[in-house]
């Protein structure tokens, strides 16, 4: 078994790239595939020459798919999430519902997508429960809202 395995080692590069895929395939960060990438190149290399040769290749393709590939993909595949609003960045432009009166000049809460906010009305006006309103701005935890027409 073990002079077969020698004298068909492109076979585990072979198995090993397809593991390091479908590891990918779970994680999906562009990490796991470097090393495919490497398993491939060190196969065609089992065809060239010894087994030190291959251990040489993948680690020299893995590395490059690293330091040099890897961050242009994740540039090209990722290149929206930079302009991504998330957290409560995310609730400026969102339409909520008063869930308690917001006095003017003082609070009130703001139920939005099944959160309960603090919120201020934007110009000071007082706005009843049950009316339907815009986020306009945030400080800190607290929502600047306006009357959505």
């Amino acid at each position: 078994m073990i002079d077969y395995l020698s004298d068909n080692l492109w076979q585990i590069w072979a198995v090993m790239a397809v593991l390091c895929l479908i590891v990918e395939l779970s994680t999906g960060g562009f990490f796991i595939i470097c090393f495919a990438v490497g398993s491939l190149a060190a196969m065609v290399a089992s065809f060239l020459g010894g087994l030190y040769l291959q251990l040489g290749v993948f680690v020299a393709f893995s590395a490059i798919s690293i330091f040099l590939v890897r961050p242009f993909a994740l540039r090209y595949l990722h290149r929206e999430e930079s302009h991504r609003k998330s957290n409560a960045d995310a609730l400026i432009g969102a339409v909520g519902t008063v869930s308690s009166r917001i006095e003017a000049g003082g609070y009130g809460r703001v139920a939005i997508g099944g959160d309960d906010w603090k919120a201020e009305s934007e110009g000071s006006v007082s706005i009843p429960v049950g009316t339907r309103v815009r986020v306009v701005g945030r400080e800190s935890v607290i929502i600047k809202v306006i009357i959505d027409v």
